[in-house]
């Protein structure tokens, strides 16, 4: 499982993005702190202070932040799960519901998300699609993050269950060790 160069280096990638998402949120809290007092502000003061473009700024790091943190979010074992009866199971067995997870859904998913998005974001991007506000930013590069973001969750979807399938091929002797070093998964 550590040994994979697949996996360190997907991992190494989705850690990365993970730590400039944090950023991005950062940003995205200010842009919006800013947003609420220009608007205030400018009332009191009889100036328009803010625009469009600061507040599809705010709703573009905020989808930015949502479609490019679920990689990372899948890494890191922070994505939504319902957790009736997975955290009491040994590795094992949380490693073969990961393993199904990832196979008949998680997968697939992403390979059907990139498949049927891919006319839109191709249409976006002949016309150079712009917001139809006036100031408003383009979203075509946006739309583009899509296929970034899939392809980015597919591929720590492949690291997750490589890691699973490691699990599963070594048994039930070094289920202790993947208890922590093993977060991560698709459970149901």
């Amino acid at each position: 499982m550590r040994d994979n160069p697949y996996t360190r280096m997907v991992d190494r990638v989705t850690s990365s993005l993970g730590r400039f998402i944090s950023w991005m949120a950062l940003l995205m809290v200010l842009i919006g702190a800013y947003n609420a007092i220009a608007r205030y502000l400018g009332r009191f003061i009889g100036v328009n202070l803010s625009s469009n473009l600061y507040l599809e700024l705010q709703w573009y790091l905020f989808s930015l932040i949502f479609l490019l943190g679920a990689g990372y979010a899948l890494k890191e074992n922070a994505h939504v799960r319902v957790d009736v009866v997975y955290g009491r199971l040994e590795a094992r067995a949380r490693a073969w519901i990961n393993v199904v997870g990832s196979v008949l859904m998680l997968i697939p998913f992403s390979i059907f998300v990139l498949w049927v998005s891919w006319p839109s974001i191709r249409n976006s991007w002949a016309v150079r699609e712009m917001s139809p506000d006036p100031g408003g930013l383009p979203r075509y590069p946006l739309k583009a993050v899509i296929i970034v973001a899939f392809v980015l969750l597919l591929a720590q979807g492949v690291s997750e269950l490589v890691k699973d399938v490691a699990i599963l091929r070594r048994g039930a002797d070094a289920e202790a060790d993947d208890d922590a070093a093993h977060p991560g998964g698709i459970g149901l």
